[in-house]
């Protein structure tokens, strides 16, 4: 299924495997130019992944077409993320929510291995809105 209008996020070749119910879940088989000098995911695919899969879970707590803005985020790298044709897993999930944050946790997983976590805060807009704000 397509992730997303996002060009970037398509041109990684995401593909949503799920989003309902504050959890998501992106997968993304790995191609050469997803690697790093080392012959494995590049960090910046494995933030990517996290970003994505955690703003998913946020979005699907919200009627609509929307968008999320990331607010910050904290990352931490448990081992290598994977090599060509590996097919990567982003799971995200909120853990709470107020009435205009939603917090969330992501992992990135490699087959059963665990290959980053990471803590979030997204903010969450409506397109509509946000289109008038930028005046797109």
């Amino acid at each position: 299924m397509k992730l997303s209008d996002n060009p970037f996020l398509n041109e990684l070749g995401f593909e949503l495997v799920s989003m309902a119910d504050g959890t998501a879940e992106i997968v993304i088989k790995l191609q050469p130019h997803h690697m790093n000098s080392w012959k494995v995911m590049h960090g910046g695919i494995t933030m990517t992944l996290l970003d994505a899969s955690m703003s998913r879970a946020a979005r699907s707590l919200v009627e609509g077409v929307t968008s999320a803005a990331t607010v910050e985020m904290k990352t931490s790298f448990f081992q290598p993320g994977g090599k060509v044709d590996s097919r990567v897993r982003g799971v995200g999930r909120v853990l709470h929510r107020s009435t205009t944050m939603y917090y969330c946790e992501g992992e990135i997983w490699n087959a059963e291995s665990l290959v980053a976590k990471s803590m979030g805060t997204f903010k969450v807009f409506k397109r509509a809105d946000i289109a008038r704000r930028l005046k797109v």
